[in-house]
């Protein structure tokens, strides 16, 4: 559609802002953050007067939170990423 002199170009020529490839990768990087949140459930004692050392553990304290922050990192690249 060719604009005329009564109407302004708005750039936009009927398609979506992301591809379905955008969207995609977004699903990936949600499940990688909803996976991270995952790994850092539990840890706690059953009695407050208990101390329970697996709170702890290497995959709650490094692993998940690298997994969390590398899917928000993913997330950012999937929406930037260029849709051909």
């Amino acid at each position: 559609m060719k604009n005329t002199k009564n109407q302004p170009d708005t750039g936009n020529d009927g398609r979506m802002a992301m591809g379905r490839v955008n969207y995609k990768l977004m699903l990936v990087g949600f499940a990688v953050i909803v996976l991270g949140f995952v790994l850092m459930i539990g840890g706690g004692s059953k009695s407050p007067d208990e101390f329970n050392e697996a709170m702890f553990s290497f995959r709650r304290i490094t692993l998940a939170p690298i997994l969390v922050i590398g899917g928000f990192v993913f997330e950012i690249y999937a929406i930037m990423k260029k849709s051909r």
